[in-house]
């Protein structure tokens, strides 16, 4: 009864404040969360999951112990998909994040599966710390009023049951936007922001570092440099977009 009386309330709340395509605007349907149905579609996939040493895989070779990486689809500048990053960093619409991490949720059967064998498997999923992502300066916290990677975390966490860890991983100081600058200047930015509070949590553990955009890897390399030090850790890389080249 008391699922009958929400879904009537929302249905009700939905005819004044309808639900909105985060894509191209259209009404959404009754059963469409987040995006509708023909720009899930029509979604610019990237389908890396499939392919062994995957560019996004490539990007951290020689620089963090890396076991996969992939990212669901790819983000041009240009395109409309774009406003599902912009909406979930900017928009103030956390729930699309977990909307979106529950469709790559099905990655649990791809980079899970092919883990199965190592012990023990994906432990944590921790979203990436970084300035203009994950910012944890007071002012940037207060001015988004959450953390757009760990949304999605939730959202794969709901499918996967994989736990999410967002204490272990400090950010030890501010730093500028990543958004306009060069690749060096990114990774200059980055280098060393990071530290883990407790090594002794991720002792020869899976770490599934999550994010929403990959553009050089810089913040992803310097998140993980926080952990490589720790005995026997492996680290796999999660990302909702990858820019496009």
């Amino acid at each position: 009864m008391k699922n009958i009386v929400k879904t009537w309330f929302f249905s009700f709340v939905h005819l004044f404040f309808p639900r909105q395509c985060a894509v191209c605007g259209a009404i959404l349907q009754e059963g469409e969360e987040g995006i509708c149905m023909k720009c899930n579609m029509d979604m610019p996939r990237t389908n890396y999951h499939l392919r062994k040493d995957n560019p996004v895989e490539r990007m951290f070779w020689g620089k963090i112990p890396l076991e996969h990486a992939t990212s669901c689809f790819f983000y041009h500048k240009g395109s409309d998909f774009r406003r599902i990053l912009h909406q979930l960093k900017y928009g103030g619409r956390k729930d699309l994040g977990e909307v979106m991490g529950r469709r790559i949720g099905y990655l649990k059967n791809i980079i899970m599966d092919k883990v199965e064998d190592l012990e023990p498997p994906l432990a944590h999923m921790i979203p990436e710390l970084t300035s203009n992502l994950v910012p944890l300066h007071p002012r940037k916290q207060k001015m988004r009023g959450y953390n757009q990677s760990e949304c999605i975390a939730r959202g794969v966490s709901a499918v996967t049951g994989i736990p999410v860890d967002t204490a272990s991983v400090a950010r030890m100081r501010h730093t500028e936007t990543q958004t306009r600058k060069s690749s060096y200047e990114r990774w200059e930015n980055v280098d060393g922001i990071f530290c883990l509070r407790r090594a002794d949590a991720f002792a020869r553990k899976h770490v599934l570092i999550i994010d929403d955009v990959l553009t050089t890897g810089a913040t992803t390399t310097a998140c993980a440099d926080a952990l490589k030090e720790v005995e026997g850790v492996r680290i796999s890389v999660l990302t909702l977009a990858v820019a496009a080249s």
